[in-house]
């Protein structure tokens, strides 16, 4: 026969007068630190008493009841309604309730009611947050009656908001709060979704990863573009920013960016249109120009404005304060805010009056131009003052030429600037679905991947005085004792190649900037009058003098590779491009090349999404193995090209065009010189010498 199951009896509960009551010495919890005694006050004035106390009748020697209770467990709430009596809040006589406890052991009961209480789970908590909203309550009213900060309330506000496919992960503790923390950056369902997706399988599910790949479509306030515009103009023409209230996002992202993009133009536009008063024949406006946007043109020097004696006292008055918070702070480890703040603005504003506007002859004017394009901190940038050659004739001699007998018999335009060009370029080229197989890379990514290659390698020839004087003397003796086209003085000098696709970032490289810093460095110094220069030059020291030296030199660098000229003409023919890419390979092994160091990494935009799926999959599988290939292999291209990139970074790996042949064109066989050209050049047979120098490169040649 079973034996019978024996019921357990539940100890009763009744309403006691507080009066009554006393706090037990067998409550365990003796520690106070992090106890809100007031916090839980408030919320029994607000809410009443949400849970009853656990009470032991007080019995005297005789084991009798005494009418008194103590609580064993409850202490808290028992202080807190102490609190509320001692403030007139609550009556001494009030009844509590309690469930009235019988045998057992209070310091059992005391330390079971504390160690058996489970807090909320975090979503539990956002999603209550958020029916109480919903039911009316303000993000303040929240805060106030949980004792939390508005700004705590809008955070799990947020959270709450994310897609419900990944809450069901997180509450499954398939991700962590930091992740869906960073989620919660947008609030698109769609694109949350398809993130955990992609980020879930390839393990590249940082945090950091996750935002990036959220917002990749979006700009950053901190752009140039929104600084330019601003971002109350961009809000107030119905664009939308994602906020992300976890991390410091710098003003959040810019969705719209088509809007955005509208907003800079006509900006520009009408900063062009008042820079047209000016009476300029031409002006360019660009949110940025690529390196060498001003090869070819000769820049006017100008004069600065006169600066008034208000303006000097202003200078004097700034750069003494600038001297007294250096000398104060000379010895600090590291500045207060306030002054990093402060200094900062003085060097802003002194610069301001260093750069101010240059004055220019209106004839000289009325043959030149500018450029106008945005500063990498937002501001507005003008370029004023550079001639085209084509309009280097004498102004007076074309209006010699000019009068009323005009073919058409129209009058002259009299218009301020003649013509305003404005461009915004750097649109991305179309995208599309390749079929499978490697496929020649496509011929402007080769000169964009070259063109940077050139620039790290003349920023690697510059300095290396030792290296530079080898190829200038190198250059000299073919002149010397081979006597090619032999004509006048020595006559050395240095063509300087233009770039004529080079990628929008190219200026903003490591090797473009390092060179554009030394040439500001050295002509800073440089006499403009050439008697003056040889003066100038003899006395430099001979460190210097070499310095210099593999400075110029290296602007005759030119390891492009180009398209040739099949049919004989003035480009480069096959046998000449071949010549300059060993000159360039041996050059780079002698400076040392090193593409990685020299700043260049595989993006999207320079590389992984300009090539085939297969190429990009070849890139992975070099660089990271053919599991890392198998993560990205099923993804479409544009988000295989992204994935990629990710797991290139900080890899070393390079595209062929920017290898260097550690063989050398003097190790390989005799033959070796008919070996093919790359496959995009592969279908020039001429192999003549070549019938001219290019008209591009830049060459050591003796004039």
């Amino acid at each position: 026969m079973a034996k019978a199951v024996q019921k357990i009896t539940l100890s009763p509960s009744r309403d006691i007068p507080f009066n009554k009551l006393v706090l037990s010495q067998s409550n365990v919890r003796r520690v106070k630190a992090g106890v809100s005694i007031e916090q839980l006050a408030e919320s029994i004035a607000q809410r009443t008493l949400l849970q009853s106390l656990n009470v032991r009748a007080v019995r005297d020697a005789d084991g009798n009841e005494t009418g008194m209770f103590e609580v064993p467990a409850g202490g808290r709430r028992y202080r807190a309604l102490e609190l509320l009596v001692k403030q007139k809040r609550m009556a001494k006589t009030q009844p509590v309730p309690c469930v009235v406890r019988e045998g057992g052991i209070a310091e059992d009961d005391s330390i079971a009611e504390n160690d058996e209480r489970v807090g909320l789970h975090p979503l539990d908590q956002f999603r209550a947050f958020q029916t109480l909203r919903n039911l009316g309550m303000s993000e303040e009213d929240i805060a106030a009656r949980h004792f939390v900060t508005p700004a705590i309330v809008k955070q799990r506000l947020r959270l709450a908001s994310v897609s419900a496919t990944l809450h069901g992960v997180y509450a499954e503790d398939g991700m962590t709060l930091e992740q869906l923390m960073a989620f919660s950056v947008t609030g698109d369902h769609a694109r949350q979704e398809q993130v955990w997706e992609n980020v879930s399988k390839s393990g590249y599910d940082e945090p950091y990863q996750i935002r990036r790949m959220l917002t990749e479509n979006t700009v950053r306030a901190s752009d140039k573009r929104a600084q330019f515009v601003g971002v109350p103009t961009y809000e107030a023409a119905g664009g939308a920013i994602l906020r992300d209230l976890f991390e410091r996002d710098d003003g959040g992202w810019l969705q719209d960016v088509p809007l955005l993009e509208r907003l800079v133009t006509e900006k520009l536009k009408a900063e062009a249109e008042t820079i047209a008063a000016e009476g300029w024949k031409w002006i360019e406006v660009a949110i940025s120009f690529p390196y060498g946007y001003d090869d070819g043109l000769r820049q006017l020097e100008g004069t600065p404005e006169d600066i008034t004696a208000e303006e000097q006292a202003t200078v004097e008055a700034l750069q003494a304060e600038h001297a007294k918070l250096e000398d104060e702070y000379q010895d600090a480890d590291e500045l207060p805010d306030e002054v990093d703040v402060r200094l900062g603005e003085i060097e802003k504003a002194l610069s301001a009056f260093e750069n101010r506007p240059h004055i220019f002859d209106s004839a000289d004017i009325a043959r030149a131009g500018a450029f106008v394009s945005i500063d990498s901190d937002g501001s507005l940038l003008i370029d004023r003052g550079y001639v085209r050659p084509e309009d280097e004739a004498s102004v007076e001699g074309v209006d010699a030429d000019t009068d009323s007998s005009d073919t058409d018999g129209a009058a002259p335009d009299t218009s301020s600037a003649g013509r305003t060009v404005i461009t915004v370029g750097g649109q991305p080229e179309a995208e599309d679905e390749e079929e499978d197989g490697i496929k020649p890379l496509p011929d402007r990514l080769v000169m964009e991947l070259t063109a940077y290659r050139t620039l790290a390698l003349r920023d690697a020839v510059a300095t290396n005085p030792h290296v530079a004087m080898t190829a200038l003397l190198h250059k000299l003796c073919l002149d010397t004792f081979r006597r090619e086209m032999p004509s006048g003085c020595l006559q050395v000098s240095v063509r300087q190649v233009h770039f004529s696709a080079p990628a929008p970032d190219l200026k903003d490289s490591a090797p473009a900037k390092a060179i554009a810093d030394r040439s500001t460095a050295w002509a800073a110094g440089m006499p403009k009058d050439e008697v003056a220069l040889w003066d100038w030059l003899a006395a430099l020291d001979d460190a210097s003098r070499s310095a210099l030296l593999a400075h110029c030199v290296s602007f005759g660098v030119n390891a492009l590779l180009e398209k040739v000229d099949r049919y004989g003409g003035n480009g480069v023919s096959a046998h000449g491009l071949r010549h300059r890419l060993d000159q360039a390979d041996r050059l780079a092994r002698a400076v040392n090349l090193d593409m990685v160091e020299a700043g260049w990494r595989p993006t999207v935009d320079n590389y992984l999404g300009r090539v085939t799926k297969s190429r990009i999959l070849e890139a992975v599988r070099e660089a990271k193995g053919e599991s890392s290939a198998q993560l990205i292999d099923h993804l479409k291209k544009s988000e295989m090209a992204k994935e990629a990139e990710r797991l290139l970074d900080d890899t070393g790996w390079l595209p062929e065009p920017l290898r260097l042949d550690e063989a050398g064109p003097a190790s390989r066989e005799p033959d070796a010189a008919a070996e093919p050209l790359p496959e995009f050049l592969a279908d020039d047979e001429d192999d003549a010498d070549e019938p001219g120098e290019d008209e591009q490169s830049h060459a050591v040649a003796a004039e």
